[in-house]
């Protein structure tokens, strides 16, 4: 089901994209997120106004902002908004089994996307509904030899400590995959420098479709909360339980390219801002300049009162995020 009609869709959005594709030609870009409430679907209007606003050549990309098939009521301004910006909304469905283990609607939703970007874009960006970007985001134009960037996950709550025996968690995940431990290449998360077994973020991933990462993804989501021993260990630990999805995304990349296919995005993507604040970190996040793409997680529903005067970085975005995200 799509939420948008032809009639509702501007005719013009934040002018003409830099080059238009031939006839049959896929775009470059198309950028999708998942909007699992009525908040995170606020939160994915205003990702949707800051690529218009902020990504150069890609801001009038295709946006596409998928919800659950049951979601009870959208929005009917919010969905005019949306209309505005040229976003299509668009539903996605996932299997009752999976609902119990978060974030389970965000794969299968991930996995759609990626079906219906596959011969329509170069390149599909997934992600998460709290991030904003605020400049072009160059790398997302992945060079030929190169299928999927990623960032690493941003703390080492639920990783593989490289270099020490996996726990039983992760070895049964090893095992129901079929992972390799030569495939488990390192990786250093950013908040707190651990330096952990291949575990990509969820929440920023950039495909060529016709790969299949997306969907695999799902598949592999299914094998794990499939499996009797892993769903205990997640009543056990809400922390697998939280995880298991994005634990899942390993196995659907390294069982699908080398890593010669690979390129790990640098820091000024997916920039958790005052994460230190949420979680534990070891420096502060508390500065935009020449950040491209930026994650705010939970902050904004109860920040620091004076987190604007304390944010550096351009004031003209430090106002934007402000306007928008200062709101109650």
């Amino acid at each position: 089901m799509n939420y948008q009609s032809d009639e509702e869709k501007s005719p013009e959005v934040s002018g003409k994209p830099e080059t238009e594709p031939a006839a049959g030609e896929p775009r470059s870009v198309i950028f999708a997120a998942y909007a699992e409430s009525e908040e995170g679907l606020r939160y994915a209007y205003f990702l949707a106004e800051s690529i218009r606003e902020f990504a150069g050549r890609f801001k009038d990309a295709p946006v596409w902002v998928y919800v659950p098939e049951d979601f009870d009521e959208l929005n009917a301004d919010l969905i005019k908004k949306f209309s505005v910006l040229g976003v299509e909304i668009k539903t996605s469905h996932a299997p009752n089994e999976a609902l119990w283990f978060y974030f389970a609607g965000k794969v299968f939703a991930a996995g759609e996307a990626e079906a219906a970007a596959e011969g329509k874009a170069a390149v599909l960006v997934w992600m998460d509904e709290d991030t904003i970007v605020l400049q072009e985001p160059k790398d997302f134009m992945l060079d030929k030899a190169v299928s999927y960037a990623y960032r690493p996950v941003m703390h080492n709550r639920s990783g593989s400590l490289y270099g020490e025996k996996p726990n039983a968690f992760w070895s049964r995940i090893y095992e129901k995959l079929g992972i390799d431990d030569e495939a488990l290449f390192p990786m250093v998360t950013p908040a707190d420098r651990q330096k952990i077994r291949a575990y990509f973020n969820a929440g920023l991933l950039v495909v060529r479709p016709e790969k299949g990462i997306l969907r695999k993804w799902g598949e592999d989501f299914t094998v794990l909360y499939s499996d009797s021993i892993l769903a205990q260990m997640c009543r056990d630990d809400v922390t697998n339980r939280i995880f298991i999805h994005q634990t899942a995304l390993v196995g659907a990349v390294l069982n699908l390219i080398d890593r010669s296919q690979m390129v790990e995005l640098s820091e000024d993507y997916n920039y958790p801002i005052f994460f230190h604040q949420q979680w534990e970190a070891e420096k502060a996040f508390d500065s935009i300049d020449d950040i491209v793409t930026l994650r705010y997680d939970i902050y904004f529903r109860n920040p620091d009162p004076e987190w604007s005067k304390k944010l550096k970085g351009p004031a003209n975005i430090v106002a934007w995020l402000k306007q928008r995200l200062g709101k109650e």
